[in-house]
């Protein structure tokens, strides 16, 4: 049994190629994962977890990697993180006005994505293709780009009427979704809502909220050798190995034979990873 690395775990880096390539990241340490689909591979929580912002040791992990102050605290915590849409920094309110300014008051793009099924959803401009990448998405196709992280919500409101916003991570591991148009349900969308988007461009103006009727489909393939054929998570809470033989690696999931693990829900764990030899 060879050790590969440990140390803090946070989520696989990933870069666009064909196919992906992902590492582990633990610590300040990095370990290519694509050279390890088809190996046998055991992850081992070593019990301690330390919190991403502060470094202090936790019980518990909230809002993937955090100690309960800090998630109290910190802005990148709260939640208008999931519900852009319900962002109170005009009021005054922000928990840190600067990191604010600099992650949310920044060009953010609404996307369609295709990851097990057709979804919209946002992401800050310099996100893309990570954001893609990390929901599993095989096709993505940007359709506007907004001024700020609370007009793009308003936006991604308004679409949702029309077009899922959530991914089903089980059928997600089940195989790739059916291949669609994305072109075309942009259109649909647009023609659907047009209204609501005039609306928009009139409340916060037209330079804020700008369709991409240029961009163009992005494929994304992944490292996968296989699917699993039941998809059984593990939970080093409640039992601290994973082991099994890695058949791919979609988002941020490993897939085993055995079972299948969603690297970021564990960030901030003490991780050990081994390659068990044949």
């Amino acid at each position: 049994m060879a050790e590969l690395g440990r140390g803090s775990l946070s989520k696989m880096k990933a870069h666009l190629d064909a196919p992906v390539q992902y590492a582990f990241r633990l610590g300040d340490e990095e370990v290519p994962v694509n050279p390890l689909v088809g190996k046998h591979l055991r992850l081992e929580y070593l019990g301690a977890i330390h919190c991403t912002h502060c470094g202090r040791r936790t019980k518990t992990s909230f809002s993937q990697g955090y100690c309960y102050p800090c998630m109290q605290k910190l802005a990148q915590c709260d939640i208008c993180i999931m519900s852009p849409e319900k962002c109170h920094f005009d009021q005054g309110t922000c928990r840190e006005p600067s990191w604010g300014e600099q992650f949310c008051m920044t060009d953010h793009v609404v996307y369609l994505a295709n990851s097990s099924g057709v979804k919209v959803g946002i992401t800050r401009a310099s996100q893309v293709p990570t954001r893609w990448i990390d929901q599993g998405a095989t096709q993505a196709l940007p359709i506007l780009r907004v001024a700020t992280r609370q007009q793009s919500g308003f936006v991604e409101d308004l679409l949702r009427s029309q077009v899922a916003d959530k991914t089903n991570w089980r059928a997600l591991l089940k195989g790739d979704a059916a291949p669609v148009d994305l072109i075309a349900i942009r259109e649909q969308l647009f023609a659907a809502c047009a209204a609501g988007v005039t609306e928009l461009q009139q409340r916060f103006g037209l330079q804020a909220v700008q369709p991409l009727s240029a961009a163009e489909v992005l494929e994304i393939r992944y490292p996968i050798a296989a699917y699993p054929a039941k998809i059984t998570s593990f939970n080093l809470d409640k039992q601290p190995l994973a082991e099994g033989t890695l058949l791919g690696i979609k988002g941020q999931y490993l897939m085993f034979d055995t079972g299948v693990i969603n690297i970021r829900k564990y960030t901030a764990y003490q991780l050990a990873i081994h390659e068990i030899a044949a």
